[in-house]
């Protein structure tokens, strides 16, 4: 638990442990059994229970979810876990499914179950394509997830200053405080 807090690891600095969680996404260990694919620090997906627009989403088949979207199904579609197809797709990078996506006006501020947006995913992935795409189209910045983190705080987690140049220059509050 020391560790989680950083408290004995100075003053200003996070402890390893803390960075680790927070760039994993304080993921649950997955049962070994269980067939998961598996994106570098976004969501456990098992692609077999995602419906069709939330597949189409995940393996980046832009073709697939313009048909989807003639048909009318909805684009702020959420699963079980409350992502919608924009989440998806801004864990695994497929920034052309993201441009799709909002350009057809999905809503970009909707949370998952823990309360992240899409922005928040891209930038816990470090998918940098994905987050210029969702600021210019007018992604909040400032929203936290359920430990008070913003996007802000992702990017400095993950130690990548172009993403941190980025919300920066979008408006990121740098004095924002998680718990």
């Amino acid at each position: 638990m020391k560790k989680f807090f950083g408290f004995g690891t100075g003053k200003g600095r996070s402890s390893p442990t803390f960075r680790t969680e927070l760039m994993n996404g304080l993921q649950a260990p997955v049962d070994k059994n269980e067939e998961v694919n598996k994106s570098q620090r976004g969501y456990n997906v098992r692609v077999k229970d995602l419906k069709k627009i939330h597949r189409a989403a995940f393996v980046g088949d832009v073709a697939k979810m313009q048909r989807l979207l003639l048909l009318g199904k909805d684009l702020n579609k959420r699963d079980k876990m409350k992502r919608t197809p924009l989440h998806l797709a801004c864990t695994i990078g497929h920034a052309d499914m993201v441009t799709l996506l909002v350009e057809r006006k999905c809503q970009l501020n909707l949370c998952d179950r823990e309360c992240r947006t899409p922005l928040m995913k891209a930038v816990q992935c470090q998918e940098e394509a994905c987050v210029t795409i969702l600021l210019e189209h007018g992604a909040n910045p400032h929203l936290t997830d359920n430990f008070g983190n913003t996007a802000l705080h992702y990017a400095v987690a993950g130690e990548n200053t172009s993403i941190v140049e980025k919300l920066i220059l979008y408006h990121a509050n740098i004095e924002a405080r998680n718990k």
